[in-house]
Parts: C-alpha cells; sequence; structure tokens
C-alpha cells in the first residue's frame, strides 16, 4: 500500500509497504502499522479503505483499549485532514435538509453512484464540502446546511458560477 509524508518543509516521501494489520477485524490484512503521531510507539496505522492501493484513513493510537482515538482521511487534497467516526463516517445535510451519515465517499447527487465526496474542514464530524462531478456545495457559517453550489460547467477544476441556496 502507498503512503506519502510531508516534512514541513513543501517536500514530500512516498512509501509502499506490504499491509500487516487488520484494522476492520474481516480476517484480512488492510493496513499498516507505524507511528504515524510520533509517540514512539507503533500503535497508528495507514488504512486502504477503498481497495485502490493507496492509503485513505489514519488510525492514531489502536492501542487504547482497542478503540483509535482518532480517525482521520483524507480531503481529497492529500492532506489527513478529515476527521471520521470508528466507521469512517460523516455526518452531514442533505439538500432536502434531511440528516444523514455516511462516506466520506457517499451518492450525495443521487445520481446511483457513490462517487461524491464529503469534506470536513474544521474536524467536527459534520461535512463542509460536498464535491460533486461539475458541482460543489459549500456550509459557509458551519450550521451544517448547504449555503453555497460552485459550479464547474467547462471541467478546468474552477468554479465558473457561484449560486446561494
Amino acid at each position: 500500500m502507498e503512503y506519502c509524508f510531508g516534512a514541513g518543509d513543501s517536500s514530500a516521501t512516498m512509501w509502499d509497504d506490504a499491509v500487516d494489520t487488520d484494522l476492520d477485524s474481516d480476517g484480512r490484512r488492510d493496513a499498516v502499522g507505524l507511528d504515524f503521531d510520533g509517540d514512539g510507539r507503533l500503535d497508528d496505522v495507514m488504512a486502504d479503505f477503498d481497495a485502490d492501493g493507496i492509503a485513505d484513513h489514519a488510525v492514531l493510537d489502536l492501542d487504547n483499549d482497542d478503540r483509535a482515538e482518532s480517525y482521520l482521511t483524507d480531503d481529497g487534497s492529500g492532506t489527513w485532514a478529515v476527521t471520521v467516526d470508528r466507521a469512517g463516517q460523516l455526518r452531514r445535510f442533505g439538500l432536502d435538509g434531511v440528516e444523514h451519515a455516511g462516506g466520506p465517499m457517499v451518492d450525495f447527487d443521487a445520481d446511483g453512484q457513490a462517487d461524491d465526496r464529503l469534506v470536513d474542514t474544521d474536524g467536527n464530524g459534520l461535512a463542509d464540502r460536498a464535491l460533486c462531478a461539475g458541482l460543489a456545495y459549500v456550509d459557509t457559517d458551519g450550521d451544517g446546511r448547504w449555503d453555497t453550489q460552485l459550479v464547474d460547467s467547462d471541467g478546468d477544476c474552477a468554479a465558473d458560477a457561484v449560486h446561494e441556496l
């Protein structure tokens, strides 16, 4: 499994290690044990929950009576910024205002495919952004309701239109 760490000086190093830990207790190894948080103990893991060969979850302090202290996932930018619960879930409100849990990959736009990414930028477990093909929804004031829709109509990864919701 591949994973990457930055040194804080704009440089980064890629590693590729064999999985050695069964994080989800299904009998198959799906994570690499290491000291992610620098506490001197090999009690953290990098896990690949979407089976693409690249780490998408960091789990810290597995030695706390089998309950990890922190579950983090990549926010899509290569940064371990999104705090999730043990099952990898984020709370979110749909466009209809109904609360859901799941993700960070979900079917936010109701197209039948769980290919939309939820992002929790402030680490409170509630999604602040929903990234869909050509659209992004943003909770600008942190109240859990979507305030803004960004539209990328030409596919260049830059917003072409902004709509207040």
